[in-house]
């Protein structure tokens, strides 16, 4: 299926997209499964080859492919607070990749929203702490938004 045939789409999901294998499978089946799909990157200072990523989610099929720089909002927002309750796990493990979330998914909501989207969507495994980062910002944010979680699928 072609991403240019969305007339018989299940509806519109906005996913957050890494550009590696797990979510380039899950845009994959998503598309396969008749929905429309959109793809979200955020830039929160990892180091990312976003030009390859969005080429890589077009070609798989998403409709449109939205990257955005959140790395003022994720330090400002998320790191200082973090640095002055000197929050580390364990006091060895810094919490990066844990606290972007939040902000990832704020923005995924609000591109989602724009764009009419009735579902988003994560790569994060069903075995992991990173689903629940997620899904606990887009169900405060929007509480009837409805998640589509492949992994969890049985």
């Amino acid at each position: 299926m072609s991403a240019a045939n969305t007339t018989s789409s299940k509806g519109r999901v906005l996913l957050a997209y890494s550009g590696g294998l797990d979510t380039s499978c899950i845009l994959a089946w998503l598309i396969e499964q008749g929905y429309e799909v959109m793809c979200y990157m955020a830039n929160v200072g990892q180091e990312e080859d976003f030009d390859a990523a969005v080429v890589k989610a077009k070609g798989c099929g998403a409709t449109k492919v939205f990257v955005e720089d959140l790395q003022r909002e994720f330090v400002e927002e998320l790191i200082y607070p973090a640095v002055q309750a000197n929050t580390i796990y364990e006091g060895v493990y810094l919490l990066g990749t844990s606290l972007a979330r939040p902000v990832i998914a704020r923005r995924q909501m609000e591109i989602a929203a724009r764009e009419n989207c009735q579902y988003v969507s994560h790569g994060c495994t069903g075995k992991g702490n990173d689903q629940v980062r997620f899904e606990l910002a887009y169900y405060a944010l929007k509480p009837d938004i409805k998640v589509i979680a492949p992994w969890r699928v049985p």
